[in-house]
């Protein structure tokens, strides 16, 4: 019972774990990459290193095609974004505007449950645009008020107009809030004189496991003429906060894994102490070593088979309530999510994938652990064992 126990809460300690950090990258995917640059963008070659309005590419059916078609990629969404000065009245601020197709980005960044106030706009021209809610009480604006947009538009031509408000956006990053606008893709592309052109392309993957793969692809395709780059590459903060997090939750798990082992070879070892006796009368009336110890290699097994099996199942439970129901955080942590456009939250990764590599893992320490009974089966003195 002692060691099954030991492997019991060292599954459940490691299934819990490795499921809050790995619900944790999901959600940084799903929040950061998915709201800003995709997992893979498409753009003019030098666009990343000067983001100017005249870097930019035609939009052709061809083109979109090409990059649509390529395997493992889910959605393709064409933007046009720029910078641009805003005013109400007598305020005045800089900031973002992004022109983009709305059903597509809201088949993929579901921006509209974003939206506090106001409704969505529709495909098409004269829609309006969407503040973040920040920037609306910076303008001290609502829906349907009316705000002027003056920039630089391609090659130099002075771009301004008059856009009514459709809707208010709240976003998990303050700044995203503070300056950011958004308007249809043919609205930005005619406020900006860019008829039919973007700056990039932001690709969706079905498998973000095979994003090295499908990069590839896209760049084997249009690297001689295009920019393309992943979200690592553009996103090198978020990437390193995801690999140190990482690197620290393996280096806990290394210390659960040692803890855990020395009780479990503790507890074999005190067995295999109080059983000497027990061992010397077997072989005493005929039973052979290599048999003694292979029976109880495979008892050490099962006992470790057992805990891992019962520490799986009862960890499902907890694991699940945490992913429908995620622990909310405030404070500096909710802080450091928020600066990444991430919902202050951590949610557990309902993943088998996560059961079978812990399991493994401990089931593979007891394995390794269970060889220590055989050595000593094979190595001790029959009358010593006699007499103990």
């Amino acid at each position: 019972m002692i060691t099954i126990s030991s492997v019991f809460f060292a599954i459940l300690l490691a299934l819990l774990m490795r499921s809050m950090q790995n619900g944790t990258y999901d959600l940084m995917e799903r929040d950061a990459i998915r709201n800003s640059t995709g997992f893979i963008q498409v753009h003019a070659p030098g666009y990343w290193e000067d983001k100017i309005i005249d870097k930019t590419f035609e939009d052709t059916p061809e083109l979109f095609k090409k990059v649509e078609s390529t395997s493992n990629v889910s959605a393709v969404i064409p933007r046009l974004e720029s910078f641009a000065l805003v005013s109400s009245g007598s305020v005045t601020k800089g900031i973002a505007v992004i022109g983009t197709k709305p059903e597509a980005e809201q088949a993929t960044t579901n921006i509209k449950d974003r939206i506090v106030e106001g409704k969505y706009f529709l495909e098409g021209m004269g829609q309006g645009v969407l503040l973040g809610d920040d920037l609306a009480r910076y303008l001290e604006v609502g829906v349907h008020d009316t705000i002027v947009l003056l920039s630089q538009g391609y090659h130099g031509v002075t771009a301004a107009g008059e856009y009514p408000v459709t809707g208010i956006l709240h976003f998990p990053a303050p700044e995203m809030n503070k300056q950011l606008i958004y308007m249809t893709l043919s609205d930005a592309q005619y406020f900006f004189a860019a008829d039919n052109r973007l700056t990039s392309y932001s690709i969706m993957l079905n498998n973000p496991g095979r994003l090295d793969k499908t990069y590839n692809q896209i760049n084997n395709e249009l690297g001689a003429n295009f920019e393309i780059m992943t979200w690592k590459e553009m996103m090198v903060e978020l990437r390193q906060q995801i690999e140190s997090d990482n690197i620290g939750g393996m280096f806990m798990l290394a210390i659960l894994y040692v803890v855990v082992a020395f009780g479990i070879f503790g507890t074999i070892l005190m067995m295999t102490y109080e059983r000497k006796k027990e061992f010397a009368v077997m072989i005493s009336v005929g039973m052979q070593r290599y048999k003694l110890a292979l029976i109880v290699f495979f008892e050490t097994l099962y006992m470790g088979l057992i805990g891992v099996i019962a520490g799986a199942i009862a960890s499902m439970p907890i694991i699940f309530y945490f992913h429908k129901n995620p622990i909310p955080l405030s404070g500096e942590a909710a802080a450091a999510f928020e600066e990444f456009n991430v919902q202050p939250i951590m949610p557990f990764a309902f993943d088998a994938g996560i059961f079978f590599s812990q399991a493994f893992i401990v089931f593979i320490v007891t394995c390794f652990i269970a060889i220590y009974p055989m050595i000593n089966i094979s190595r001790f003195q029959l009358i010593s064992g006699l007499k103990s």
